[in-house]
C-alpha cells in the first residue's frame, strides 16, 4: 500500500469515563506534544475528529483547513483510488486494535 511520507497510523485509543483519551507515546514524540500543551480539536460530521497543536494551527494551518487548499500528493500512484487507500487503512487499524 502507498504510504505518504510523514503520514502515520498510531492505532486506536479508548475514551475514558470522563471523555479523556491517551495520545500514543509515538505520536507524542513525533509531534513534540508535552504535558500542558494545548491542542485544537477539529471536527467534520462526515469524516470525524482531528487534533493539532494550537501553535501550529494558528500559525500555519487554519486557512488551509477551512479553505481546502491542499494540493494533491504528486508521489501518489495514479492507479490507487481513495476507496482502496481507505480500505487498507481501515484494515490496518482494525488489526492493530486486536493486538
Amino acid at each position: 500500500m502507498y504510504e505518504p511520507k510523514g503520514k502515520h497510523i498510531f492505532g486506536t485509543v479508548k475514551v475514558g469515563e470522563k471523555g479523556q483519551i491517551v495520545i500514543p507515546k509515538d505520536a507524542r514524540e513525533i509531534f513534540g506534544i508535552q504535558p500542558g500543551d494545548s491542542l485544537v480539536v477539529l471536527g467534520d460530521e462526515a469524516t470525524g475528529l482531528a487534533m493539532i497543536k494550537n501553535d501550529v494551527f494558528l500559525s500555519q494551518v487554519a486557512s488551509a483547513i477551512f479553505q481546502k487548499t491542499a494540493e494533491p500528493d504528486p508521489e501518489r500512484p495514479a492507479g490507487e483510488s481513495d476507496e482502496e487507500i481507505y480500505d487498507e487503512i481501515k484494515e490496518r487499524v482494525e488489526k492493530r486494535a486486536k493486538e
